[in-house]
């Protein structure tokens, strides 16, 4: 009797197909601190972490001008887009409670990451500390060290990432992931901050309610039997009666 080998196909044409990874740059900047970057990538099942780090600039680079901060700044975010090509950048908001000379000085920072993605053609998505951190930690008010860890958890890193910044920055990557996910999952449109204003406060409300809500229930099922192998095989949700 003749015998049969059976060989492990992987796609319709036999080929082994690697899956599609979305990646993502997350930034956080910072006026008198170190500005945090972070670069994120996951196929929809698991994240992990690509690069991370934290720009430090010196007073003295500080006194040369007053741009030479936001153009060290500048040159980094290029740099780290032409190396790493990432689908997209996120970015965290300004934060309302801080005083006016400070706030001013984080937006000049959060101008320059705007520009250099504009300058390669990728979006940019903000979220503000309370997104970000009910994204990954649960709770809107964690503290740093409690990013941190969940952090290193949720990309399996070895070690806990430093300084905070960086950890930060990675929280942000990983909370646009999240909300990448669940866009796809739900076959939602895209929703730009604009078009969110525009509806009003109680409406950005209930949008960033669902947004919280969603991203914790995307955490909280990663890497369990059900979750999908990549971002574009998400169901549509179909109507039932």
């Amino acid at each position: 009797m003749e015998r049969r080998r059976l060989v492990a196909v992987s796609g319709n044409d036999g080929r082994n197909q690697k899956p599609a990874f979305f990646r993502v740059l997350g930034i956080d900047p910072a006026a008198p601190g170190p500005t945090g970057y972070g670069v994120v990538e996951s196929d929809g099942r698991i994240s992990r972490m690509v690069h991370y780090g934290a720009l430090f600039i010196t007073a003295k680079r500080r006194k040369e001008s007053s741009g030479a901060a936001l153009q060290d700044v500048h040159v980094l975010l290029s740099r780290l887009i032409e190396e790493y090509k990432p689908d997209a950048v996120a970015v965290e908001a300004v934060f309302a409670a801080l005083n006016v000379r400070a706030a001013l000085r984080l937006a000049e920072v959060r101008g320059v990451v705007l520009l250099a993605a504009a300058q390669h053609n990728i979006v940019v998505h903000s979220y503000s500390p309370r997104e970000v951190k009910s994204s990954v930690a649960g709770y809107g008010h964690a503290d740093k060290r409690q990013v941190q860890e969940m952090v290193r958890a949720l990309l399996t890193m070895q070690e806990t990432p430093e300084p905070s910044h960086a950890a930060d920055a990675l929280a942000v990557a990983l909370c646009h992931l999240q909300a990448e996910q669940t866009r796809r999952r739900f076959s939602l449109p895209q929703v730009s901050k604009q078009a969110r204003r525009a509806r009003g406060p109680a409406m950005i409300d209930g949008l960033d309610a669902v947004a919280t809500v969603t991203g914790a229930v995307t955490s909280s099922v990663k890497g369990a039997a059900g979750t999908y192998s990549n971002l574009s095989s998400l169901p549509r949700i179909v109507r039932t009666r």
